[in-house]
C-alpha cells in the first residue's frame, strides 16, 4: 500500500482591512476580501472615484491636449 502525503491545512490568514484597520479575513470565503466587509469595499472604491487617491507621476513639459492631435 502506498502512503499520500496529505498537506496540513492552513490556518485562516487574519490581515489588517485597509479602511478601518480591523480584522479581515484573507481567503476565499471572505467576499470583500482584503476588506473585512463591504462598506469598507465600498468606502476605499469612494476614494478612487473622488480622486483622493492618486499615484505620483513626474511633470510633463507637453501639453496633453497638444500632445493628443
Amino acid at each position: 500500500m502506498t502512503e499520500r502525503f496529505i498537506p496540513a491545512t492552513a490556518a485562516p490568514r487574519i490581515v489588517p482591512c485597509p479602511t478601518c484597520g480591523g480584522d479581515s479575513l484573507f481567503s476565499p470565503d471572505n467576499l470583500w476580501r482584503p476588506f473585512c466587509s463591504e462598506r469598507c469595499r465600498q468606502i476605499d472604491l469612494g476614494h478612487w472615484s473622488d480622486e483622493s487617491f492618486r499615484v505620483a507621476a513626474p511633470p510633463t513639459t507637453v501639453d496633453e491636449d497638444d500632445a493628443s492631435k
